[in-house]
């Protein structure tokens, strides 16, 4: 039996120093748990020379790639470096070579994430990517092993610290959502372009490589339908609240007889549910299970510790199925065929809050339309409006096809009797 795995990883920014930290200070218990001891190396960096407060603990430092990956007494690769097209063809790479790879490549797995499994079985080595969804949430090793032997209908998720960040801030402080972005900016939460975050696009990532392993079926990044949540204002957030809703930034991916649902969207979630407690920059993920019916999974979504603790939980599970002989063993073939809903067959909530002329007729027109597109409400409001000869009228509707609330929605636009469609959010957690 090797007494020594040696690993090399590629990056050493956030969380490859994460990693090497972890991986130092809790050696004693590694070499415990696994019967052989784990050191890095080699790490590539982009520059050897540059000042790190972080002890490599005798890694050699390179700048170039292929030193770690053709060293042959390297047998699992971390790939920590960030960006897909570099970081594709290394994993590609070190996976032809038989080496067990850890990525942390949300984006990389989102997009290229079915063809590198099937290059891994194809070449007898493990492809590990705990770390990209929920930071240090061990989701995907829950859906892969934990709950491998039940059939999952529904995960939903707050699976972006960021957002969550700025609604919470938007609902608790009353803050406006550009001064809850400015402060997520300056504390890291944010990037100084927020635009992958706040338009649903990280997290349509994550939400694609959970449905595929949820699933057991190829889900593609496009097949996820997104909305951001730049129009969120505070008054949708305070009036939410008077209706007993939250508003979050959620993924779903759903599945029933007819197919698979994935989107990611602004939703008014009943407060009662586990998900509306969920706080600041921490994820959460709910899944339901026939069997095991409803659980939720809670922590830091991002951070260098959170997140390098999930790519060591992986370096060890390669580590070992290096040491019992059984690396690379796992079967990818899905389970599933590739059935993804179209419009007509996606349902859900809807809330709308609409301007109209206060008049006569104006609540049977509006009652025609959504009657047109088979779209009952389960509650209609109407409240005054600011200036005299308007009025609000806030409607939710029972579950109607997206395909006839897009129609409903264009014919509400076009409406004699409609001034103005203030907002609009699918709604979730209530009596359907």
């Amino acid at each position: 039996m090797e007494k020594q795995i040696n690993v090399g990883m590629l990056g050493f920014g956030t969380v490859g120093s994460g990693v090497a930290t972890i991986i130092k200070e809790n050696e004693k218990q590694l070499s415990q748990k696994l019967g052989a001891d784990v050191r890095i190396k080699t790490i590539a960096v982009r520059d050897t020379e540059k000042y790190r407060d972080i002890d490599t603990n005798g890694s050699e430092l390179t700048t170039v790639v292929d030193d770690v990956i053709n060293d042959e007494s390297i047998k699992v690769i971390v790939e920590v470096m960030g960006g897909i097209e570099e970081a594709h063809q290394a994993i590609e790479q070190s996976l032809r070579a038989g080496k067990a790879v850890i990525t942390a490549n949300k984006d990389l797995m989102a997009l290229h994430g079915h063809s590198l499994l099937k290059l891994a079985e194809k070449h007898h080595a493990d492809l590990y990517y705990e770390a990209s969804v929920a930071g240090g949430i061990p989701i995907i090793r829950t859906l892969e092993d934990g709950l491998a032997s039940d059939r999952i209908s529904t995960i939903m998720g707050i699976v972006n610290g960021t957002t969550n960040y700025i609604l919470t801030k938007m609902k608790e402080e009353g803050w406006s959502y550009e001064d809850a972005l400015t402060e997520a900016q300056a504390l890291g939460f944010a990037e100084s372009d927020p635009t992958s975050d706040v338009e649903g696009l990280d997290a349509a990532r994550k939400m694609a490589i959970l449905a595929t392993l949820a699933f057991s079926m190829e889900v593609y990044l496009d097949d996820v339908e997104v909305t951001g949540m730049t129009n969120i204002t505070a008054e949708d957030m305070s009036l939410a609240e008077q209706f007993g809703y939250s508003v979050k930034m959620l993924g779903f991916a759903e599945k029933d007889e007819e197919g698979v649902d994935v989107a990611v969207e602004p939703v008014f979630l009943k407060s009662s549910h586990p998900l509306a407690a969920v706080r600041n920059e921490y994820n959460a993920v709910y899944v339901y299970g026939d069997a095991v019916g409803e659980t939720m999974f809670y922590g830091p979504g991002a951070g260098s510790m959170p997140t390098a603790t999930s790519v060591v939980s992986d370096v060890i599970a390669a580590c070992r199925n290096i040491l019992l002989g059984v690396a690379g063993a796992r079967h990818i073939d899905y389970v599933n065929e590739r059935k993804i809903k179209q419009e007509d067959q996606q349902h859900a909530q809807f809330f709308h809050r609409l301007l109209v002329k206060d008049k006569i007729g104006v609540f049977s027109a509006l009652t025609d339309i959504y009657g047109k597109y088979e779209a009952s409400l389960s509650s209609i409001i109407q409240r005054p409006g600011e200036q005299e000869g308007e009025a609000e009228v806030i409607l939710i509707t029972h579950p109607v096809s997206r395909k006839n609330h897009h129609k409903i929605v264009e014919e509400l636009k076009q409406s004699d009797v409609v001034k103005n469609i203030i907002s609009q959010y699918r709604v979730e957690g209530g009596d359907r």
